[in-house]
């Protein structure tokens, strides 16, 4: 059994860059590991829940990782958020994979 956990970066919306653990094991995006630190305030993040219905979670990968081709719910997602760049992602799609170790990512302002 490969039990990994991976360390990714996580800038929060003050700038504070966070160095956390995340585990491959769980089934867990991105967007619950950003609330299991509570690196945003409750209610601002995964308002939705994780279904790609809102861009609460957006975020922006700053490092250059492989990520999953983007589904067309957050494709139209991402088309009506607030300060989508051009690495801008919802953390709710990004999946905790081992593949993923040193995942930089910051966290979009709030819309």
């Amino acid at each position: 059994m490969d039990n990994q956990d991976i360390n990714i970066k996580i800038t929060d919306r003050d700038g504070v860059m966070h160095e956390v653990v995340a585990p491959t094991d769980m089934a867990m995006n991105l967007m619950e590991v950003v609330r299991s630190y509570e690196l945003a305030p409750e209610g601002t993040i995964g308002i939705c829940g994780g279904m790609a219905m809102c861009a609460s979670c957006q975020c922006y990968v700053k490092s250059n990782h492989e990520l999953p081709e983007m589904n067309d719910d957050e494709d139209a997602m991402l088309a009506e958020a607030f300060h989508v760049e051009e690495n801008s992602r919802l953390g709710c799609q990004i999946q905790m994979t081992p593949e993923l170790e040193g995942l930089e990512v910051e966290l979009a302002p709030e819309s």
